[in-house]
């Protein structure tokens, strides 16, 4: 049985990757707002982290930050499969490997979590770092996808 996949869905999946990831580019930027007003509470007086606890910031930070894991993991996984299935092949480039080592540094900063939910000052620094490291591939990510997408664009 040979089965073959409908040319419609095969341009139009092209498409999936790119839209996910800009809405995955939004969400990290949330994540992080939500992180620095988690943080903010922890080191507030008293009086202050008595309002700031209202916002949840912690929790919805970890929420925020378990469902960008996912989605970043399914998207990256996602993105390989529709470039292989229409076009035989990966193209391996700087946007694949930085896309690689993104996944990786997130699932490495959500592996730290149980040890800074256990205040391992070092796992929270190094949790902050990779992220924000990963922040700033992520937006030259967002560009160089960008020019992959026109190259899409112009071919069909």
């Amino acid at each position: 049985m040979n089965f073959e996949i409908p040319q419609a869905i095969k341009t139009w999946s092209q498409f999936g990757h790119p839209l996910l990831m800009w809405v995955l580019f939004a969400t990290a930027i949330y994540a992080l707002y939500l992180g620095i007003k988690a943080k903010r509470t922890r080191q507030a007086d008293k009086e202050t982290r008595k309002e700031l606890i209202k916002g949840n910031f912690a929790n919805r930070h970890h929420q925020v930050g378990s469902i960008f894991l996912a989605l970043v993991v399914l998207g990256t996984i996602g993105g390989m499969a529709v470039t292989y299935i229409n076009n035989g092949k990966l193209f391996v480039g700087p946007h694949l490997l930085a896309g690689l080592v993104m996944m990786a540094m997130v699932a490495v900063s959500a592996s730290l979590v149980p040890y800074m939910q256990k205040g391992n000052t070092f796992a929270r620094f190094t949790h902050v770092g990779i992220n924000m490291s990963m922040l700033l591939v992520f937006g030259w990510q967002a560009f160089t996808g960008i020019e992959i997408l026109q190259r899409i664009i112009s071919k069909l």
